[in-house]
């Protein structure tokens, strides 16, 4: 079988060769003339896959590598009798632990604790509802918004939008969709900005399109918001080079990019190819993560207040000032180079592993810091040596 697959679903090629005869392109480089003679297709969210590019090609399965499918048009696929394939969930964990990121670095920032503090989160699914987990466990109030939830669970956890308005921080984690009841383009608009809360923290870690751009620029500059994290952007690649100065941490929509989820998600879709083919998966997770960079850390916990130290752990995993600076080179860039310098950051991404790869040695593993970090995803054990 030939398999073409995007060139930035790490270890693709080793992986899917038990397969098939692997071509690996760069996502926005797969045409219907790339495709026209595969029988699978893997992709990621930046390749449309619907009629227009597999009409004619002889494509029996597709996959993505991802959690969202908007990129996907699934009725075509079920129409022409293509199996297909995502990854619900693969790199949800990684999503959330860079909201945990940059809530850390905003509340460093503008000198305030997190605890008490209150966030409402849109969208409670994989990645909002692990939002929600990791936010409860560093002592802020939590409140959920998810319409298609709700009318599943008839659970009154879940909150009308207008309930979160009130909240010390918004934050974003739904799929993209243009049409319905629940209708998510541009769902963060000229009237969503206006209702919150003065001085309201927001977070975007979604889809860019859920937000519409000149809205949220006229909240920042009328102050509604006091702070903001992007991590997705409308039009990408080519992002508003404005808007990303007017924000307080920009980054190139890298949020699920631990290298345990990006691994996470492979295996998925190549289990399902598996399945789909009735071959035998000879291939794991474990197959492909290396050791982690940082497999512990010493947390002195006289030296530092409880947020201090947890800022300092998470930052040695994951600085998300990094990736900041990274995406702000754009604006010092020709607008004809800024989207090719999105890409390559998204392609030439380092490794980042995930807090569950770290063990935190502190001398009290009874104390509310180990609770603290134990409930955020790290690993924690007491200090022998003291």
């Amino acid at each position: 079988m030939r398999i073409i697959a995007d060139a930035n679903i790490p270890f693709v090629a080793e992986c899917f060769s038990s397969v098939g005869e692997v071509a690996v392109v760069a996502g926005r480089q797969i045409t219907p003339d790339v495709v026209a003679d595969a029988d699978i297709l893997l992709v990621r969210s930046i390749t449309p896959v619907g009629a227009e590019l597999l009409a004619g090609s002889r494509v029996r399965f597709v996959a993505t590598a991802t959690i969202g499918v908007d990129h996907i048009d699934t009725d075509f696929l079920h129409r022409s009798k293509i199996g297909f394939a995502s990854a619900p969930g693969s790199n949800a964990n990684s999503a959330a632990e860079y909201v945990i990121a940059g809530l850390l670095e905003i509340a460093q920032k503008h000198d305030f604790d997190l605890e008490s503090k209150s966030i409402g989160i849109v969208g409670a699914g994989n990645v909002g509802g692990r939002v929600a987990t990791k936010c409860a466990a560093l002592g802020m109030e939590v409140r959920l918004n998810d319409p298609p939830l709700q009318r599943q669970t008839a659970d009154p956890k879940y909150l009308l939008l207008e309930e979160l308005f009130g909240c010390d921080f918004i934050t974003c984690h739904t799929p993209l969709t243009f049409e319905g009841q629940d209708k998510t383009y541009h769902l963060a608009d000229e009237t969503f900005f206006r209702s919150l809360k003065k001085g309201c923290i927001f977070v975007n870690a979604s889809r860019g399109s859920v937000v519409d751009n000149e809205a949220l620029k006229r909240a920042i500059r009328t102050e509604r918001l006091r702070a903001v994290v992007l991590d997705v952007w409308e039009n990408e690649p080519f992002i508003d080079s404005e808007l990303l100065q007017m924000v307080d941490v920009g980054t190139p929509h890298i949020a699920g990019y631990s290298l345990d989820g990006k691994i996470t998600g492979m295996i998925m879709i190549y289990s399902a190819a598996c399945r789909h083919f009735s071959l035998e998966q000879k291939f794991g997770v474990e197959d492909f993560l290396p050791e982690p960079a940082v497999p512990e850390l010493r947390i002195s916990q006289s030296a530092r207040s409880e947020q201090q130290a947890i800022s300092h752990a998470v930052r040695r995993v994951y600085d998300i000032d990094c990736d900041d600076a990274g995406l702000r080179r754009i604006l010092n860039m020709p607008k004809k180079e800024q989207g090719t310098h999105f890409d390559g950051l998204r392609k030439n991404y380092p490794v980042r592993r995930e807090f569950q790869n770290t063990s935190v040695v502190i001398e009290d593993i009874d104390s509310g810091l180990a609770c603290k970090l134990v409930g955020i995803g790290f690993e924690v054990r007491a200090d022998s040596e003291k």
